[in-house]
């Protein structure tokens, strides 16, 4: 065992139990359906009218009355044309057939279509030769066969994807209420660290948890609001804090939330939750990396509660625990109703060893596919929670539980991070 005991760390459902619980979706907001891939949708979305609208043909063909090829082959007259966008201006009579292309709507008279594949020229000009018989409906797309006037198109709740939008095009719906995308500050702090390409002295390191995480924001769907850099002041932190209630909808800091004596991030949460209003938690959080956490909800102008994440500093620990403590908030407040990560089985493709410790393991994989059908994992590299090469190597993490760890062969527990190779 490490030097924290089981009794003192919280294990991550929990930890999750309790930001989840401390926020709400954001209000609507009505946009422009060109605007509205990947928001998440606030009202339902009812058809405006039977979809389609009006009974037309599946294939390019000739529309005809089925009865008349009971004794297929058989010669039709041919009658018209009908492309798709016109209106029919002449009935299908026994004997007769139209001409259709594949969307046109089907002319009075028919209920049923002769695919062109199965037909050939007549004995003469203005004749179609009929192969098959054809079965009453053949080929025909009755009106409503998608959607009736009133019933349900797309469900609130729904993240819009593009299948969404030409299905809300469909029925009219130009506008849409959706939850607002949060807008989310991003604060880094510490001595240590330096932006830009100034040479570095002894001590400093660059700054990469603060542009991660706005990577991260982009990535997922949220609006990230860079607000820079502070040094390790509690009344420096506590202004970036404060700056970043007042204009973001929630916090991500990241340093400064350990048990060293020049870690402000807790002690300016735990002051500005006293002067503001609110709640402040510290957690010690039962996972490797990301043990320590600070939240907070801060009471912000306009009756507005804001959630303040304060991440560890440790590049690795920042964004692990932006992954699976700050990202289902995010997802809650932009309107996800399953906002938790979603765990997958896989199949541990290395052993996975560690030591007992109260805690889970988030270890930094390769997740595949494998020949069987089954994810595979591998280790991504070095585990270190300063060792950025493996989390950017890795698409997954894979959950191994408290114990001796997981065996060559095993089945495992990830979370996709990324895309599979």
């Amino acid at each position: 065992m490490d030097r924290d005991s089981v009794e003192e760390l919280v294990a991550l459902e929990d930890v999750q139990r309790v930001v989840l619980g401390s926020c709400l979706p954001l209000g609507p907001i009505e946009i422009g359906l060109s605007d509205a891939l990947g928001f998440v949708l606030a009202e339902d979305v009812h058809a405006s009218g039977d979809l389609p609208p009006f009974a037309n043909t599946a294939m390019d063909g000739y529309a005809l009355r089925a009865d008349d090829t009971r004794t297929a082959p058989v010669e039709l007259s041919v009658i018209g044309v009908l492309p798709a966008g016109t209106a029919p201006t002449q009935a299908v009579e026994p004997g007769t057939a139209v001409q259709i292309m594949t969307g046109a709507p089907i002319p009075p008279g028919a209920d049923g279509i002769a695919i062109v594949e199965r037909t050939e020229p007549g004995s003469s000009d203005g004749k179609i030769r009929v192969l098959d018989q054809v079965s009453p409906g053949a080929y025909v797309r009755s009106a409503g066969s998608d959607l009736r006037r009133g019933d349900l198109a797309v469900a609130a709740g729904t993240v819009i994807g593009p299948a969404h939008v030409g299905l809300l095009a469909s029925v009219d719906a130009t506008r849409v209420t959706v939850h607002a995308r949060p807008r989310v500050g991003v604060l880094s702090t510490g001595d240590e660290l330096v932006g830009g390409t100034v040479p570095l002295e002894l001590g400093q390191i660059r700054d990469s948890n603060r542009q991660g995480l706005l990577a991260a924001l982009q990535r997922d769907g949220f609006v990230g609001v860079d607000l820079g850099v502070r040094r390790d002041d509690e009344a420096a932190i506590s202004a970036g804090i404060r700056e970043g209630v007042e204009r973001c909808d929630a916090l991500l800091t990241s340093g400064g939330v350990s048990m060293g004596e020049f870690d402000f991030v807790k002690v300016a949460l735990e002051t500005l939750v006293t002067e503001l209003g609110g709640r402040a938690h510290q957690f010690k959080v039962a996972i490797k990396p990301a043990k320590p956490l600070s939240f907070a909800v801060v009471a912000a102008p306009g009756g507005r509660l804001v959630p303040v994440f304060g991440l560890p500093g440790n590049p690795v620990s920042s964004m692990v625990s932006y992954q699976v403590v700050a990202l289902p908030v995010l997802r809650k407040l932009a309107g996800h109703r399953s906002p938790l990560p979603r765990r997958i089985p896989a199949v541990a493709a290395d052993d996975f060893e560690r030591h007992p410790d109260g805690k889970l393991h988030l270890v930094r994989v390769v997740a595949a596919m494998g020949a069987d059908g089954r994810l595979i994992v591998r280790s991504a590299g070095e585990q270190g929670s300063h060792q950025l090469a493996a989390l950017a190597a890795a698409n997954a993490l894979a959950l191994v539980p408290n114990g001796t760890g997981v065996s060559t062969g095993s089945e495992v527990q990830i979370l996709l991070t990324g895309p599979l190779e």
